[in-house]
């Protein structure tokens, strides 16, 4: 059994690669860093920040492989859109909608995670949620995330495009997020100004904002601190997880649709 897990940035896997012997290795033309668990093959591949680097890392995937049976695991962090979410709250996704994509209504286009891993990550003791919601830039102000709590329940930026890379395989896939900030704090700065072109973090970027913007120096810590918590709450859950889905008697949805 292989299972890939996605995370966008390193700082976001950090905490789960220090509890395993994840080694560099490739699936397909991606470079992951892979290990055992519970007898499960995991590769971890990270893919940058927003939908259209998350896109690209997927492209490299090769899904399929004789003998195999593959999941798929979008996870990372995500700011929480309703009073009731907390910091470090792990929550799974029924469906993951796109900022991006719309329907033939004008809608955000909605994709339908596998039923049969929202409910293991129930048992795991995730909160299961109706919606994440894909963005197509980091959203900061509590009332752009009162505004969307309207619709879904976290925001994040890669879940759609994996989630739908999985799906047309033929993959059960799933979205896993923890809340590293709530609905009613802003970020400390305009995160769309901390990313490189490519989806990661610039460190002369968070520099050079905090340059122009002191007073967001101590929000800025205190999300640190919350992410790094965050991070490890999720770190904890997907041991139980991933051991979790290793454990299932049968393959549930080989090759399938998710639902």
């Amino acid at each position: 059994m292989k299972i890939l897990v996605t995370f966008a940035l390193e700082n976001e896997f950090a905490p789960w690669r220090t509890l395993h012997k994840f080694r560099e290795s490739t699936w397909g033309k991606a470079d992951v860093f892979a290990t055992e668990i519970s007898g499960a093959e995991v590769a971890v591949l990270l893919t940058g920040v927003g939908q259209r680097p998350a896109k690209l890392a997927l492209s490299k995937i090769t899904w399929s492989e004789s003998g195999t049976l593959e999941y798929c695991v979008s996870s990372g962090l995500a700011g929480g859109l309703r009073p009731e979410y907390s910091v470090a709250q792990v929550m799974a996704a029924r469906e993951v909608a796109s900022e991006g994509l719309r329907d033939e209504n004008g809608e955000p286009k909605v994709i339908p995670t596998s039923t049969s891993l929202v409910s293991f990550a129930a048992e795991s003791g995730a909160t299961v949620v109706n919606r994440f919601y894909s963005a197509e830039r980091a959203i900061g102000r509590p009332d752009e995330k009162k505004h969307l709590g309207k619709i879904a329940d976290a925001v994040e930026m890669e879940s759609f495009e994996i989630v739908a890379a999985a799906t047309a395989a033929g993959v059960p896939a799933v979205a896993i997020r923890a809340v590293s900030d709530t609905s009613e704090e802003p970020l400390p700065l305009d995160m769309n100004e901390v990313f490189s072109d490519g989806g990661q973090l610039s460190i002369p970027r968070v520099v050079g904002q905090v340059a122009l913007h002191p007073q967001a120096l101590p929000g800025l810590v205190r999300l640190g601190q919350q992410s790094k918590k965050a991070a490890e709450a999720l770190a904890r859950f997907l041991d139980h997880y991933i051991a979790r889905i290793a454990a299932s008697a049968q393959p549930l949805e080989l090759k399938a649709a998710t639902q």
